[in-house]
C-alpha cells in the first residue's frame, strides 16, 4: 500500500473530508474539512504538514529529527512539516494518524471535532 493510500485511509474515517489538489502548486493534494486544510502533502505522500498545538508542535519538532516548523509563516500558528522517511513501520503510522486527527479537530467544525474527540475518548 502506497503512503498516499494509507494517508487517504486515515482521512476516510473522519468526517465530512475531501482531497482538493492544487493546480497552482502543480497538484499538491491537500485534505479539507469544511474547505479548510488541515494536511497538505506531495503527490507521492513522502510527508505532512499539519496543524498542532503550540506546546506539541514545538515538541515534535525538538523530538523527531524529520519534523520543522512548517513555511510561509505557517509554522509560527503551530503548523509542523513532518517528512516520513524510509522506514515507516506501524508505530510511525499511528504517531502519522494522530498528528492529523489532531489537526482535524484544530481545523474542523467545533460540532465534528467534539466528534472525533468522542471516538477517541471510547478507545484510551
Amino acid at each position: 500500500m502506497s503512503n498516499m493510500d494509507r494517508l487517504e485511509r486515515i482521512v476516510a474515517a473522519l468526517p465530512d473530508t475531501k482531497r482538493v489538489d492544487i493546480e497552482a502548486w502543480d497538484g499538491e493534494p491537500t485534505f479539507r474539512v469544511n474547505n479548510k486544510a488541515f494536511i497538505f502533502t506531495d503527490p507521492e505522500a513522502t510527508g505532512v504538514c499539519v496543524k498542532l498545538p503550540k506546546e506539541e508542535a514545538a515538541a515534535v519538532i525538538a523530538t523527531d529529527e524529520r519534523a520543522k516548523p512548517a513555511g510561509y509563516g505557517l509554522g509560527r500558528h503551530g503548523w509542523v512539516d513532518i517528512r516520513f522517511g524510509d522506514d515507516l513501520d506501524e508505530q510511525r503510522w499511528r504517531e502519522i494518524t494522530e498528528w492529523i486527527r489532531t489537526s482535524y479537530t484544530l481545523v474542523a467544525p467545533k460540532r465534528l471535532a467534539r466528534q472525533v474527540l468522542a471516538e477517541e475518548s471510547k478507545t484510551d
